[in-house]
């Protein structure tokens, strides 16, 4: 089984150490980063698709901060959430971070299962968002396959008609709506029309499908 991911962001050499200990030790595969500008520059090297995993992020850090990191990683639209650690000095900056779209943060000292424990449920989210993105990717795909006809026979059943409306309104008949509702449910990986709208429901607007 692949051992999650989780990428160290501290300047200070004896914390970056010790908690790459702690969460090998936890079977985790821990990155360790000495600042903020080398892990930027990494990511901005990454190419394809972004595996789950978390940032461990020092909020005080020098010549890059760990909020002036933060920004940087939305810009890369880095999906990793990230979890400050912070000093008492820094709380109401990490409270800030995490309005601003930052998974949590934890003041130091912490206690190593806590810290544990709420990476991991920031790896659970990581990995559910990205569970959610994989499946919008390949609904995208499956859409745009679609003939223009089933398309328009799509759109008709997320509105809820029947087949013979369907057919009155595309001048068809209601056998080649069957074969054409067949057709997008199979190419769209579901089983009935309330599935097929529950799933498209999330892929708004679908106009710009």
């Amino acid at each position: 089984m692949k051992r999650p991911g989780l990428h160290i962001v501290d300047d200070d050499p004896d914390v970056r150490d010790g908690l790459a200990w702690l969460f090998d030790s936890r079977d985790y595969t821990p990155t360790t980063w000495d600042g903020g500008a080398p892990f930027l520059d990494a990511l901005r090297q990454r190419t394809g698709a972004w595996e789950a995993s978390v940032v461990l992020m020092d909020l005080r850090m020098a010549p890059l901060s760990g909020l002036a990191t933060f920004e940087q990683l939305k810009l890369l639209r880095c999906p990793w959430p990230v979890l400050f650690l912070t000093g008492h000095g820094d709380v109401s900056m990490a409270v800030a971070a995490v309005k601003n779209g930052a998974w949590d943060f934890l003041e130091k000292p912490f206690q190593d299962n806590e810290l544990v424990d709420r990476v991991a449920q920031a790896l659970v989210a990581a990995s559910a968002v990205q569970d959610d993105d994989a499946e919008a990717k390949r609904l995208r795909q499956a859409l745009a396959v679609l003939s223009p006809r089933e398309r328009e026979v799509l759109d008709e059943l997320i509105r809820g008609h029947y087949n013979k409306t369907i057919a009155e309104h595309l001048g068809i008949t209601a056998r080649t709506v069957e074969f054409h509702r067949a057709n997008i449910f199979e190419k769209m990986g579901v089983s009935s029309a309330i599935e097929l709208a529950h799933k498209l429901g999330r892929l708004q607007p679908m106009g710009s499908q």
